[in-house]
């Protein structure tokens, strides 16, 4: 693995986003669009206020998620993988330089959204922005890695589509977006506890609220961080060249 290269596949990855306005407003613009869609369906009533800091960890995760496997699926189904890995170049200089790429994006993502839902959409938030917008990130940059693990399993983008139910669904289910996780049956929390976006919904919810100290909201961070890793150690491992 070289650095260099790692480094010269995210900027080849940015260049390629860049020319596509399409990407650019689906990863930028539609999770703040959402978020204040939320904020004007629950309009003078309380509801924004509970599940406002929810909606910050699910659709950047969702959007984020999709985006990354189908972006990095195309490569392989265009030969496009194939012939990079021809050069000296790794499938951990491929994955890391995805993530590096579309984690840079998630920084963007992640302060855009944050800011719209705080001065635009008057989310009330009690503990601290820039913690907020941590967690905001880290659940973005999750969102992508588990995107690259998925890519590496899918053989189409309607198969990327097909593993929301896997990889998402049970998460936004069970992770406190509809049902605060301590009402939940106990075989069900438990589950939860093993799902990356309870914790960053916690953790989210937990800033918002101000209601634990920076030693929890760093602890749900690092489990966070550690499924991130997990993703890009194993999409990197069963990467495959092509798509047969």
């Amino acid at each position: 693995m070289s650095f260099g290269r790692t480094l010269a596949t995210t900027g080849r990855v940015l260049a390629q986003i860049g020319h596509d306005p399409r990407t650019i407003g689906l990863l930028l613009v539609v999770p703040s669009l959402l978020i204040g869609l939320m904020s004007w369906l629950f309009v003078d009533t309380p509801v924004f206020e509970k599940v406002g800091p929810a909606m910050l960890a699910l659709f950047p995760f969702v959007i984020m998620f999709l985006v990354t496997s189908i972006t990095t699926l195309r490569e392989r189904r265009s030969g496009t993988l194939e012939r990079l890995l021809t050069m000296p170049l790794d499938k951990a200089d491929f994955i890391l330089g995805y993530t590096l790429a579309f984690g840079l994006l998630a920084i963007l993502q992640a302060g855009i959204a944050v800011g719209f839902s705080i001065w635009v959409c008057g989310l009330t938030i009690e503990g601290s922005v820039w913690l907020l917008l941590a967690v905001a990130l880290a659940d973005a940059v999750l969102g992508t890695t588990l995107g690259l693990l998925a890519s590496a399993f899918a053989r189409t983008e309607f198969q990327v589509v097909q593993f929301m139910p896997i990889f998402v669904f049970p998460q936004v289910l069970l992770g406190g977006v509809f049902l605060p996780r301590d009402q939940l049956p106990d075989v069900l929390h438990a589950i939860s506890d093993w799902l990356p976006l309870s914790h960053a919904i916690d953790a989210l919810n937990a800033v918002a609220t101000d209601s634990e100290g920076a030693g929890y909201i760093g602890g749900k961070l690092l489990i966070i961080a550690a499924y991130a890793i997990g993703a890009v150690i194993l999409g990197s491992i069963t990467l495959r060249r092509k798509t047969p």
